[in-house]
Order: structure tokens, then sequence, then C-alpha cells
């Protein structure tokens, strides 16, 4: 080998080199390169995660307060019709449920909203059915209060219709008594004459009229006499005599039938002495079909 060779190789390895350390050090910078852009793209990539869980939480919050809103919602919507608290109470119960789900992802929040959008559906058509109701509510109690009114002007009607009609039927009773005029009362011996000693009398005639009467019933009536002494004792021969008038029994003298006819008739009772009678002012009284219809009074001498 000449000097002129030896000479060469010395320069030639340290091109070589040269070149080795330019290609490493180009190496170096786009490793160098890579790693700064794998940094950037980490870290934009993390800050972009972080940004939307914390968008997921802030709409997860959101939702869950409109949530509880809904279920304050549903709280106020109480009604009285026992079906619709029913359907009510299970909305509450769905809304409370899904509050309880934990959601982190788009897909459950997606979801979450879904659901809150068809529940705030339901609570409208909830608003609406109540909305409704209460309106026919207050329809039905504006109807029931005139019912009411219509109905108690209904009965007092009638409260004073019946009084009406039984003031009619009292006057109508009353007017259908047939009364008893012109009562004469005379003791007779057993000549048929009159006298007024007690001693002497055999017979009590008692004489009187049954006036006329158009609204009474006729057909056989039958009059009753009471006979009473001066000391308030009713002359009777037997204590089974009894005859009702208004609600007791009362005890009679004698009686007699007649047959009426609407017309004034002329009558007569009698009455035998059997000893009862005493000397003093005694009383007569006359009933027909249980009234009073007459009285007079007779007096008899004493020995």
């Amino acid at each position: 080998m000449n000097e002129k060779e030896n000479a060469a190789r010395p320069a030639t390895a340290s091109k070589t080199m040269k070149g080795l350390s330019v290609g490493l050090i180009a190496i170096a910078l786009a490793l160098a390169g890579i790693l700064v852009y794998v940094i950037l793209a980490y870290q934009k990539q993390k800050t972009s995660m972080i940004e939307m869980e914390r968008m997921l939480t802030q709409e997860k919050d959101s939702l869950a307060n409109e949530l509880k809103l809904m279920i304050h919602g549903y709280d106020t919507l109480k009604t009285n019709n026992d079906t619709l608290n029913a359907q009510l109470s299970r909305e509450q119960d769905r809304i409370k449920k899904l509050l309880s789900i934990n959601a982190s992802n788009v897909q459950l929040i997606r979801t979450y909203r879904a659901e809150i959008g068809t529940m705030r559906e339901i609570m409208k058509s909830y608003i609406v059915q109540i909305d409704s109701l209460n309106t026919r509510n207050k329809i039905l109690v504006a109807e029931n209060e005139q019912i009411r009114t219509q109905m108690s002007v209904v009965e007092q009607t009638n409260v004073e219709l019946t009084k009406v009609r039984e003031d009619l039927s009292e006057k109508v009773e009353l007017a259908s008594v047939i009364q008893a005029k012109d009562v004469v009362a005379a003791g007779l011996n057993n000549k048929r004459k009159e006298v007024d000693r007690a001693d002497r009398m055999v017979t009590l005639r008692v004489c009187f009229t049954l006036r006329e009467n158009p609204i009474a019933a006729p057909g056989r009536k039958t009059v009753f006499m009471r006979v009473l002494r001066p000391d308030g004792l009713v002359i009777t021969d037997s204590p089974d005599n009894l005859f009702m008038a208004g609600d007791e029994n009362l005890v009679f003298s004698a009686k007699r039938d007649v047959d009426y006819e609407n017309l004034d008739i002329e009558m007569c009772i009698f009455l035998d002495n059997n000893g009862d009678f005493i000397p003093g002012a005694s009383g007569i009284e006359l009933y027909l079909e249980g009234a009073l219809i007459g009285k007079s009074t007779f007096t008899l001498k004493g020995k």
C-alpha cells in the first residue's frame, strides 16, 4: 500500500462518522417530535375527557333537579279521585327510580333525557286531566248548590203545602161536624108532664135539632148524651157505656140512632131516673162522631 492510499483512509472514516452522527441526531429529533406530539395529544384528550365528564355531571345534575321538581309537581296534583291519585303515585315512583340511576356516559344520559321527556308529557296529560276534573267539580259543586237550593225551596213549599192541607183538613173536618141547636132539657113525671123536682122526675127528656150540613156525610148516625150531676158525676146505668171522643173513652148516659140526610132534623133522647138525679144544676153534653156538638143545663129542686 502506498503512502497515498494510507493518507486517504482516515479522511474517509471521518466522513463516515460525521454522516452517522447527523443521522442519529435526525432520528433523535424525529423521536423527540413524535414524543412531543403524543404528549400534546394525550393532554388534549385528557382535557377533552375532563370537559366531557364535567358536562355529563352538569347534565346529570340538571336532569336530577328537573326530576325533583317533577316529584314536587306531582305532590301538588293530588285530587279526590283515588284512581288518578294511584296513577300519580306510580309516576312518582318511576321518577325516584330514575334518580337512583348513576348515569356516567353519554348513552345513559340520553336514556335519562328520553325518560324525562316522556315523563314530562305524561305529567302534562295529568295536569290537563286534573284541570278538567277541577272544572267539572266546580260545575258539579255549583249544580249541587243549585239543586240544594231548589230542594230547600221545594221542601219549604211542601211544608207550607202540608200546613195548608192540614189547616184545610181541620177546617173541613170542623165544617163537616153536624152541630146541635136549641138543646132543651126537661124533667117528666109518670104522666109525661114537666116537673122541676128531683123526687118527682121519672124521666129526663133532652130535645134538640141536628143542623143542616151539606158537606157532612149522610147516613146512620149515633148521638151520645152525657148528663153530669152538680157534683160532676156522669149518670149512667152501666160502666161499660163508653164511646170514643178524640183519643179518650167517655162514659155516656144514653144514646140514640138517627138517619141523617144533611137537613135539619129534630130529635129527643130520654133517660130514666133511677134515683141518680140530685137537686141542683146539671149539665147536658151531646156528642156525634167523637165531636161535642151541643150542650145545655137544667136545674132540679129538692123537696
